[in-house]
């Protein structure tokens, strides 16, 4: 049945979609949406060795006692990851291997290396005495 372009629509007869309709087309677009982020999230490759980044919080984390890293406390790490651990102050250095790292390679570790994360830290250097240091962790690959 045509209507006329002088007849005035009801409210009831507006864009009126079925209730049943309306919660399929909902359930199917949640579903699909769910579909999307699982592959999505199946696909993002993760990597298959420790980043240095996560080295360097795990090493920071057991080498600091109260936010102060503790230099002897770097003789006590253990780690899967072979990973040579430099702490840094202006007057001193300590540099330890972790794992089947051999410290002994000369010179310092280049920081802009993609193995190696740094960051500044706090150094206990003597009972009541703290200063500003850098520590930083090469990973072997």
């Amino acid at each position: 049945m045509s209507r006329s372009s002088g007849e005035r629509l009801g409210e009831a007869d507006r864009a009126a979609v079925e209730p049943l309709t309306a919660l399929v087309a909902v359930l199917a677009v949640g579903a699909a949406l769910g579909l999307y982020a699982t592959a999505l999230e199946d696909a993002t490759p993760e990597p298959a060795d420790p980043t240095a980044d996560a080295v360097l919080d795990r090493i920071e984390r057991d080498a600091t006692v109260g936010g102060i890293v503790r230099p002897e406390r770097l003789y006590h790490l253990e780690s899967e990851t072979p990973t040579v651990v430099e702490l840094e102050t202006e007057r001193r250095r300590w540099r330890v291997g972790v794992g089947s790292a051999s410290p002994s390679a000369g010179g310092r570790i280049d920081p802009r290396s993609p193995a190696v994360a740094q960051r500044s830290v706090t150094v206990a250097v003597a009972p009541g005495e703290n200063v500003r240091g850098r520590l930083r962790v090469a990973i072997g690959r």
